[in-house]
């Protein structure tokens, strides 16, 4: 039977309960096949009745390997409500108990469970469809017994009993699976932690109001749902200002966006700005500077004019001059100061100048 889950741990581990590899095994590839079947198991009452002697095996045997017209036959059982990973795992883990097994899973009716464990949220044809379309699966007993009697055993020819370890309390019993492990039967599997039905139902309870107003989005009525008038108005409400509050929300994140744009374009205008003024500034000094451009033209130009305008005297000595006849010297009345370049005048140049003015 399934047991119930109390306390298990909503993350899964890393290394799976059943001994496969948990998320780090993902990466690894695996070569493409058709290895799945194409037809659901079938119900152990659609077979054909097996008409020769019932020989059960032992533990050595089966794990050695029978032939193939002889697998060896492992039963599971559960009632294996909203089917989920954490089931087919299971099934999985009976499946590869020895290299050659046929596995009969045995589900539970309606009224049974319903009277020794609990209301189920499918009904019993749901259950006995989801378990028929498992991989693992070989065989379903529909409308299995709580407690396997000698009896069941053999009527199914059932080898080895597939079940997690935990003793499974019900019916007035510590285990119901005690008698079993006495024979040498039990293969004990190992839960899949984190998921159970239980704890999804929890999760639905938990999320009630959730999961009705999504329900009543796509369409299901409130008589549906079990949802009063009232409720179903404030469901309504709560919706449409849900609706407001994304709406706000979309805004703000536009908005940040917005402003995130326009900080991230600023940040780039005065990067590139402040290279610009760098670049001025030192295109300026380069020009006006203390050491620039314009002051070594200036100076460059104050000396050309400088030279332009005062040209240079040719020496007393050059043997132009002295080659040059002597110009006339010109004489006039008003003009008596010599310049200083010429000698002193001598008397009779002195007395022949009062001649002069005499006459």
């Amino acid at each position: 039977m399934e047991a119930h889950s109390s306390g298990l741990s909503r993350k899964r581990r890393r290394e799976g309960s059943n001994g496969e590899a948990g998320d780090e095994g993902r990466g690894a590839k695996i070569p493409r096949s058709t290895s799945g079947l194409t037809d659901p198991a079938p119900f152990a009452d659609q077979l054909e009745i097996v008409k020769t002697p019932y020989t059960r095996v032992n533990l050595e045997e089966a794990r050695r390997g029978t032939p193939e017209n002889r697998p060896v036959r492992v039963y599971a059982d559960g009632i294996f409500d909203m089917f989920h990973s954490g089931h087919a795992r299971a099934l999985m883990q009976a499946k590869r108990l020895f290299p050659n097994t046929h596995l009969i899973v045995g589900v539970c009716s309606d009224t049974l469970t319903h009277k020794l464990k609990g209301f189920t949220v499918m009904n019993e044809d749901e259950r006995y469809d989801a378990v028929s379309h498992c991989r693992y699966v070989d065989e379903v007993v529909r409308d299995a017994p709580w407690t396997l009697t000698p009896e069941f055993l053999a009527e199914h020819r059932i080898d080895f009993v597939a079940h997690d370890d935990i003793p499974y309390v019900s019916a007035g019993s510590d285990d119901v699976y005690k008698h079993i492990k006495e024979a040498g039967m039990f293969a004990p599997t190992q839960r899949t932690e984190g998921i159970s039905t239980s704890d999804i139902i929890t999760r639905i309870v938990r999320d009630y109001d959730v999961y009705v107003r999504r329900n009543l989005q796509r369409g299901y009525t409130a008589k549906e749902l079990n949802v009063s008038f009232i409720n179903e108005k404030k469901y309504h409400l709560q919706e449409r200002v849900d609706k407001v509050k994304q709406k706000v929300r979309d805004v703000e994140e536009k908005s940040k966006e917005f402003v995130q744009k326009v900080e991230e374009k600023s940040i780039d205008l005065i990067q590139k700005w402040e290279e610009k003024s760098r670049e001025f500034i030192g295109n300026f000094l380069q020009m006006f500077g203390p050491d620039g451009a314009l002051k070594h033209m200036l100076k460059e130009g104050k000396g050309r004019m400088l030279q332009a305008i005062s040209p240079r005297h040719s020496p007393s000595s050059s043997p132009a001059r002295e080659e040059r006849s002597p110009s006339p010297t010109f004489r006039l009345p008003f003009f008596t100061k010599t310049s200083p370049s010429s000698s002193p005048p001598r008397y009779s140049d002195a007395h022949s100048i009062s001649e002069d003015e005499e006459d």
